[in-house]
């Protein structure tokens, strides 16, 4: 069942990062400006996507079986504040354009859609069976 709970949580994470990047768009614009390519380079957007939640996957959801939904998004949200903290920190390390408020944001947001797509994958886990184990 993990296959389907990694699946349900990589829907659950492209539809909340399309809204959040729809919402948040303009202040991406106004911090990146020409740094911006002119067209979306897919290949790397869809990795991001496999491999954030693929670690998702390894390191919370399958680990969370025999834990609870708290720990569960608790560990996501840590996962997604290290994973977005890189990126964010790096660019305001050595970005002339990147500013703290679009960091801090940033990184809450990824807090956010990770302890939520790794909470509903986490969920259908043990919906499907690949829950805690009964002794």
């Amino acid at each position: 069942m993990p296959v389907v709970a990694y699946l349900v949580s990589l829907l659950v994470f492209l539809a909340l990062d399309v809204i959040w990047l729809g919402l948040m768009g303009p202040s991406y614009h106004a911090v990146m400006r020409d740094m911006l390519s002119p067209t979306i380079r897919f290949a790397p957007a869809i990795a991001f996507y496999l491999l954030d939640v693929l670690g998702l996957m390894i390191f919370v959801m399958l680990p969370g079986r025999a834990r609870g939904a708290l720990w569960v998004m608790a560990h996501a949200a840590l996962f997604g504040l290290f994973t977005y903290g890189a990126y964010d920190l790096t660019n305001y390390a050595v970005l002339k354009h990147w500013d703290l408020t679009l960091t801090v944001k940033d990184m809450v947001w990824g807090m956010v859609v990770s302890a939520f797509a790794a909470s509903i994958g986490w969920f259908v886990m043990r919906e499907r069976g690949g829950g805690r184990r009964r002794r």
